[in-house]
């Protein structure tokens, strides 16, 4: 497993989940939820608190993994956080909106009043799961993306 941190980001349409993990890459812990106006201001500030080693970035994907409408939304948010000089990965992230949901309503929280978590529990499960794949295999999750658009797979 690779030191440090990371940060998991849940590309919405409306909003961006952040979440990070501790320099050791066991925890992801929610962060905030990011407005998608504001993000161009935001993230790199994210980006200077936290120094993540790279960015894990959710794909949606349907679930026989073909593209959906937001998937290319998610590839263009990748390939702008690439030009911000820090590494991107984009990781499968089959049903991730659908689980934070989920655990939100089962922990009590109305869907009205978890709008403005369930991206950040969304990118928490997103950075966690590239965490654990990382840590079983022994090899970076996902797809690099650079930021003139190429794609490397890492697993």
């Amino acid at each position: 497993m690779r030191p440090g941190v990371r940060l998991g980001i849940d590309v919405g349409r409306a909003r961006v989940g952040v979440a990070s993990c501790d320099r050791d890459g066991l925890l992801a812990t929610p962060v905030e939820t990011v407005a998608r106006g504001e993000h161009e201001r935001r993230i790199p500030e994210l980006l200077a608190e936290y120094a993540p080693i790279e960015l894990v970035v959710g794909l949606p994907v349907s679930l026989r993994g073909g593209d959906t409408p937001s998937t290319e939304d998610a590839r263009a948010f990748a390939e702008w956080l690439a030009g911000l000089g820090i590494p991107v990965r984009l990781v499968d992230e089959r049903m991730s909106t659908n689980v934070a949901q989920r655990a939100l309503r089962a922990s009590g929280r109305s869907a009205k009043r978890s709008r403005s978590v369930v991206d950040q529990v969304a990118a928490v499960i997103i950075l966690q799961d590239a965490l654990d794949a990382e840590r079983s295999s022994g090899r970076e999750p996902g797809i690099r993306v650079e930021s003139g658009g190429r794609a490397e797979r890492g697993d």
